[in-house]
């Protein structure tokens, strides 16, 4: 691996990516792929999907993608996000996600995140902007 880039699929997640049982697929520097399984802790008081973990299902991808094509010493972080909802999801569904770059910029990216049911239908497009942060150090 060259010097810099990230393991995706080593190493634990953030405490957070566990809680709402986010799952990586696959991941490289250009696409991002993980699962979620809709659990009922999950949902809306409709018995749904809530939006808001369709989002931060998202996110995360978008995060990663990002973190791939990091060099050491950098950080990234969210700045823009935009989400469509096109259907819900019940209980019990496994969502798939596909994350890829729209942008590979130094100072920012731009990635989106189609979001799909075990049946293939699209639940969600997400788009967001990731700032590209140098010299991070954690506080």
């Amino acid at each position: 691996m060259p010097e810099g880039e990230h393991d995706l699929l080593d190493g634990e997640q953030p405490p957070f990516a566990d809680l709402i049982g986010f799952r990586t697929v696959s991941a490289s520097r250009d696409e991002v792929v993980a699962e979620l399984l809709a659990t009922e802790a999950l949902t809306n008081r409709n018995g749904v999907l809530h939006g808001g973990a369709i989002m931060a299902f998202a996110d995360h991808l978008g995060g990663l993608g990002a973190i791939a094509n990091l060099h050491t010493g950098q950080a990234t972080t969210t700045i823009e996000s935009k989400t469509n909802f096109l259907r819900p999801v019940s209980v019990g569904d496994v969502l798939l996600g596909v994350c890829i770059p729209l942008h590979k910029g130094r100072t920012t990216q731009v990635w989106q995140t189609t979001v799909t049911r075990r049946d293939g239908k699209v639940v969600a497009i997400v788009t967001q902007t990731q700032m590209v942060l140098n010299q991070f150090q954690r506080a």
